[in-house]
């Protein structure tokens, strides 16, 4: 197999994976999820849909998540003790306001393919896996080609080039295999579909596999079909499989659903055979080629949009027309590469970097595209019938952080299924905030599905969090900021955000001791007492609020609403409270232990993803001491937010510390992330952070390489987004910015901080014109015009006057 050219991104390895979790590699169109083990006598690829959910309508005793029973009085009880008590424990109030989960589900996979080839075996599980260097294998290699986002597996055997192709294609909603060799008549292979549900039936007629079934929990319908496309030699359908014998080359498509629909209350649509049918049959029809053109060409119309290189110096001003270089592809297979990172200086360890931020844009794009669920726990990818915590939307942190690189990488269509799914919540979260709380608006606690759970559980440390429906809010608010799309503010965040606010309004309480307004009953995830006015929770609806009444603003909403959030806002304990030893207190009360090294670090809401903690404020310096006592340890989603936390503080060195915690301890040799065990917030989360350490937007400034590390010295990146719809690139050497380029989205002033300002610069438009510009300090303010693109270059001019540019 002939490897990519240079410039697209690859993961590779010399041997087939062994283990799913660890390293089999993951192809996905946002709805189609697969697996790539690449083995040589025998291929597995393992398939989902992300449809297919147990639980949910059906499955016995599913009412959302709202108590089974009437429980007057629960909710006052515990804020009573709580207001007598100042605290409470996590089983007391679960005692009250828990109940045992019913009929919530989990993710479930959906099947898996099996090629039995020349020398291997299709005995189901085991069997012959093709090792290297048996029965004259040589030249092993399998691939992840980010760029063209294409699974590769390519080999010699018996003087015969092998290549296998894989890829799933969002524009025909398909998994499409192709199987060649280097010589005529030499592909020969068995190909089988097997299925992990009891009851699902496989067919086989005219070269298709179909498997078709029920879930038993709930009754969902679900089917998957295979169309196998022979090129020469003999094809043979047989009992549950199909044979090719002797051909020149042969392609598979594979389609799969569900009749889920994203409609409250039933969750239920139309049977899936003709949508999968349609899908199987068109992309069976079409040359393979052409399938894969329009997939690579609907891919890269994402991926390219951003590339970060590492360890190179800033090249010398590209002509006009010239391309972004991409990071060239490792000379090391990913495992080693991966085992050989220390975080140093070395140039394996930037070019893994590199890479890794790359494949945080790939599984983006891979397990979230429009029309599809949003990415879950896992993306789109699962092996298990019973997944690590069920694979499910986790809303106190991990569902959001899946989708903080979106705006921020270019990548602003891949929320899309985001958008839908939290708008999805609002009539579930509707009667929940009726039932559960008697208020307005909508809500939702800790966990949720896709079938409209917005209720609780009895999970003591883990079943209470109705900030999250506020918090779900700000990534909508967030795309509009970047974008600037008034009518997407006011037809799809606007009226979310104004229910999520309604509840809050509606339930926030004040506190007898001091007066203020508090969340109660308040829980710091995922540890400590229940109590008042917990930091997390005060910062969270303080965002809501805010966010709310600026956009109400923005759109001349009711007066009379507006004034409702401005007076609760004046009311409101903020939740920013600088403690006795220094720390940004996690509870109203002063009671932080500066042995804890817990790996929640919620309390620091306000700095990120919010932006009321500013750099060079106390408040700053104090969540810098609440995260040094903390430590660098963590889980992997954890590790990922500190890196946000720490470029935020503007502190490269630490940011590029916890990225390098990250990928030594938290990174598998497939470069998933790991909780443990898999969970994919972390790759989403690092990426963020690798972002936020390059360019920050979030206070009113485009800050061009804000906590840029000292291991950083020499790069370049292109197509960072800024708040305000401005695209940015940037190229340094030796530490310094060299080059920057703003391309405006919208005509007006665009506020840039960056040291290049300081010393002489150049600022030119397109055409080499120099914009109306002024300069104070580090900020230069560019009068832009929606369309063109101003270019500062450092050493090369300076204009006199102290506000010249």
């Amino acid at each position: 197999m002939t490897p990519p050219p240079p410039d697209d991104p690859t993961l590779w390895y010399d041997a087939p994976a062994t283990d799913w979790e660890t390293q089999a590699l993951p192809i996905g169109n946002g709805a189609l999820g697969a697996m790539v083990f690449g083995g040589v006598g025998r291929e597995r690829v393992q398939f989902n849909e992300k449809s297919l959910w147990t639980g949910g309508p059906g499955s016995e005793g599913y009412d959302h998540g709202n108590w089974a029973r009437p429980r007057p009085g629960a909710l006052a009880e515990v804020r009573s003790r709580i207001d007598a008590e100042g605290t409470m424990s996590p089983e007391a109030v679960a005692a009250l306001l828990g109940q045992p989960r019913q009929g919530y589900g989990a993710y479930q996979p959906f099947g898996d393919l099996w090629l039995g080839l020349p020398g291997g075996d299709l005995g189901l599980p085991g069997g012959d896996l093709g090792l290297p260097g048996a029965d004259g294998v040589s030249g092993y290699r399998r691939e992840l080609d980010l760029g063209e986002a294409v699974a590769r597996v390519g080999y010699t055997a018996g003087g015969v080039n092998h290549l296998r192709e894989y890829f799933a294609s969002h524009p025909g909603n398909v998994v499409v295999g192709r199987i060649s060799a280097g010589r005529p008549g030499r592909v020969s292979f068995t190909l089988r579909l097997t299925c992990p549900h009891p009851g699902a039936r496989v067919t086989v007629s005219a070269g298709r596999l179909t498997l078709r079934g029920a879930l038993a929990d709930n009754g969902m319908r679900f089917e998957a079909q295979v169309q196998v496309v022979a090129d020469g030699g003999t094809r043979v359908d047989g009992a549950g499989h199909v044979t090719v014998e002797g051909a020149d080359g042969a392609v598979f498509v594979l389609s799969a659903g569900t009749d889920y629909a994203d409609v409250h209350p039933a969750y239920r649509g139309d049977d899936p055979r003709a949508r999968v049918t349609a899908a199987v049959d068109e992309a069976a029809s079409a040359p393979y080629e052409r399938l894969r053109a329009v997939h690579r060409a609907d891919h890269r119309e994402l991926f390219d949009r951003a590339v970060l290189t590492l360890g190179r110096p800033a090249p010398a001003e590209p002509a006009a027309s010239a391309a972004p270089a991409a990071p060239a592809a490792p000379a090391v297979p990913t495992d080693r590469l991966r085992a050989a990172y220390t975080g140093g200086a070395s140039a394996g360890d930037r070019a893994l970097e590199a890479l890794f931020f790359a494949y945080g844009r790939y599984l983006l794009i891979a397990s979230s595209r429009r029309g599809a669920l949003p990415a879950n726990l896992q993306g789109v990818w699962n092996d298990s019938t019973s997944p690590p915590w069920s694979a499910d939307y986790h809303v106190n942190v991990n569902l959001q952080m899946n989708y903080w690189l979106a705006e921020q990488t270019g990548l602003a269509e891949t929320a899309e299924p985001y958008d839908r799914y939290v708008v999805s919540l609002v009539a579930p979260g509707r009667e929940s905030a009726r039932r559960m709380f008697g208020a307005r608006g909508w809500v939702v606690h800790d966990e949720t599905t896709p079938f409209g759970f917005t209720g609780v559980h009895d999970w003591a440390t883990a079943f209470w969090f109705p900030e999250a429906a506020a918090w779900l809010t700000r990534q909508l608010y967030e795309h509009y900021l970047f974008g600037g799309d008034l009518s997407y503010l006011r037809e799809t965040a606007y009226p979310v955000m104004r229910g999520a606010a309604e509840f809050w309004l509606d339930t926030l309480r004040v506190d007898p001791r001091d007066g203020t307004l508090v969340v109660s009953p308040s829980y710091s995830p995922e540890h400590g007492d229940f109590s008042a006015g917990a930091a997390m929770s005060q910062q969270i609806v303080s965002d809501v609020l805010t966010n709310t009444l600026e956009a109400a603003r923005e759109l001349g909403d009711d007066p009379a609403f507006r004034a409702e959030l401005a007076g609760a806002l004046t009311g409101l304990d903020p939740g920013i409270r600088i403690g006795s030893w220094g720390q940004l207190q996690e509870w109203k009360d002063d009671r932080d232990d500066p042995a804890d090294t817990h790996r929640h670090l919620s309390h620091l809401y306000a700095l990120h993803p919010g932006s009321r903690v500013v750099p060079g404020t106390p408040e700053a310096e104090a969540a810098r001491v609440s995260l040094t006592a903390r430590g660098d340890g963590g889980t992997g989603w954890s590790k990922a937010w500190r890196i946000n936390f720490w470029a935020r503080l503007l502190d490269g060195d630490h940011a590029h510390r916890m990225l390098a915690e990250q990928l030594r301890g938290s990174t598998l040799d497939n470069l998933w992330d790991t909780h443990p065990p898999f969970q994919i917030d972390g790759n989403f989360g690092a990426v963020a952070g690798m972002a936020e350490m390059l360019l920050q937007s979030a206070h009113g400034t485009v800050h061009v390489l804000p906590a840029l590390p000292a291991a950083w010295p020499d790069g370049s990146v292109t197509g960072l987004r800024a708040r305000g719809d401005v695209t940015v690139d940037v190229a340094w050497s030796g530490g310094a910015a060299t080059r920057i380029v703003l391309r405006a989205g919208a005509t007006g002033p665009i506020r840039v901080r960056s040291a290049m300002v300081t010393g002489p610069h150049l600022v030119r438009d397109a055409a080499g014109r120099a914009p109306g510009a002024t300069r104070a300090g580090d900020v230069l303010v560019v009068d832009a015009r929606a369309g063109e693109s101003y270019t500062l270059t450092a050493g090369a001019h300076r204009v006199d006057g102290p506000s010249a540019a």
